[in-house]
């Protein structure tokens, strides 16, 4: 005799009580979706919401029998999710929704002293697939060459949406914010979902390239992953050994692992934010991002950049990058650092490609090259090594008044000078003066406006 059809909506409740001892703990629910559904409906709520002046942080990660199916990472006391065949809220995936085990995944981000944290989990199951008419996410084409040529390329290698912590920013609104100032080209990178890309990927025109990413938030550090269209599991702490291994895994695929913010503030007011890897200073890692916002912003951008230089000087060959973190379309006109990219053409794979070789340098303005010409002609550029005795060259533009140019050996200054809105400095140098080279243009005020990434010297 066959089963009796299934008798929609179901109604599903789940509750439970947290402490501080909680904190940074995945707590899964299992529920069991039957064959016929078509709606799933998730309200989350907790209580006490605030305590000691900060939010209490739990998010949501939503798996399906065959694996995740989204994550909506931001503060908040209350998460409502709806997925259905054709729409989902955003940070989740649409589609069919299989019959079998679902996990309702609390992630438990911060979780304070105080009293006891009580919440409440309402899931319905429903047939009535009232989302049905919402219109369906558009397909774009990964892999598209927007561009054609070789040439330096400016653009934004670190962004936010509503897809995670951007309030009700859409990813129209961040493309448009993109090409408003300009940019040639757009990383999204979300937290812990891949939910915003396919959209981003159909926004790409001749003017502006979109291309995938993901930021990679765990509870002991951020970090992006540039070019993923895949969704990437973020649960694993420092010394179990995965995080070293994950990098190599991505750069093996042919996209990047960036570490992120490290001089960022920590727990409690940045829960995450800060870089506490050990394994990975900087471990398998080849590329750091130095500059997280405006440079006298809150990522704390100048320790960022000694540790680097740090790092540097231990012999490791490591490429420099920059990352607006948006959240909103202000952040554009704050003077964060954008990467100016020189790329054999304007495409993702390109872009991925001249990052990896160094071939950059970030601004908030003012263009800056560092070049080198070998005795025998060759000529190098930033990222590249010299392999003998060369003419180094160093040139600027759209400096602003009080600007000066700095220039590193070893991290050691070699040269200072003001500089005019443009012009140029020359000096012949040898593996014998330094292992590698780095120029700096900053403000009247210390602050960075333009760094190369380094020439090195065999």
């Amino acid at each position: 005799m066959p089963a009796p059809a299934q008798s929609f909506p179901l109604r599903l409740h789940r509750e439970g009580t947290l402490t501080v001892r909680d904190a940074k703990r995945h707590i899964p629910h299992v529920l069991t979706v039957p064959e016929g559904a078509t709606q799933l409906t998730l309200h989350f709520a907790c209580t006490p919401a605030v305590a000691h002046g900060l939010d209490n942080m739990l998010t949501l990660t939503l798996f399906d029998p065959h694996g995740f199916r989204g994550a909506r990472h931001r503060d908040g006391a209350r998460h409502d999710v709806v997925i259905s065949s054709h729409s989902a809220t955003p940070g989740y995936l649409p589609g069919p929704l299989p019959a079998g085990d679902w996990i309702v995944q609390i992630d438990a981000h911060r979780i304070l002293p105080g009293a006891p944290l009580h919440y409440t989990l309402a899931v319905e199951i429903g047939a009535d697939d009232t989302l049905a008419q919402a219109s369906v996410t558009p397909q774009g084409r990964p892999g598209a060459v927007v561009r054609k040529g070789a040439g330096w390329y400016r653009g934004d290698l670190h962004s936010h949406t509503s897809h995670s912590d951007a309030g009700e920013r859409t990813v129209i609104d961040l493309v448009a914010a993109a090409r408003a100032v300009g940019l040639d080209f757009l990383f999204l990178t979300d937290h812990n979902t891949i939910s915003p890309l396919a959209e981003s990927d159909a926004l790409a025109s001749p003017d502006l390239l979109t291309a995938g990413g993901m930021e990679l938030t765990t509870f002991w550090g951020h970090a992006l992953v540039l070019g993923t269209r895949q969704w990437i599991d973020w649960r694993f702490r420092p010394g179990d050994g995965v995080i070293n291994q994950l990098a190599e895994a991505v750069y093996g695929r042919g996209e990047l692992f960036v570490i992120a913010h490290p001089g960022s503030e920590g727990d409690p007011g940045c829960t995450g934010c800060a870089w506490r890897f050990g394994e990975m200073m900087p471990g398998a890692a080849r590329i750091v991002e130095i500059w997280n916002g405006p440079w006298a912003g809150d990522s704390n951008n100048a320790l960022a950049l000694a540790l680097y230089y740090d790092w540097l000087n231990q012999g490791r060959r490591l490429v420099a990058t920059a990352g607006s973190d948006t959240h909103s379309t202000a952040d554009y006109f704050a003077g964060p650092g954008f990467n100016v990219v020189y790329a054999e053409e304007l495409s993702e794979a390109a872009l991925l490609r001249a990052i990896a070789a160094g071939h950059l340098y970030l601004s908030s303005g003012p263009r800056l090259t560092l070049t080198a010409v070998e005795q025998d002609g060759v000529h190098r550029m930033m990222g590249d090594t010299v392999m003998q005795a060369a003419t180094v060259a160093i040139q600027w533009a759209q400096c602003p008044p009080g600007a000066r140019l700095c220039v590193l050996a070893n991290g050691l200054s070699l040269h200072q000078q003001p500089v005019d809105a443009s012009g140029s400095f020359v000096c012949e140098l040898t593996s014998l003066d330094a292992n590698w080279l780095i120029a700096e243009v900053r403000a009247e005020d210390g602050g960075l406006l333009a760094i190369t990434n380094p020439l090195f010297l065999a």
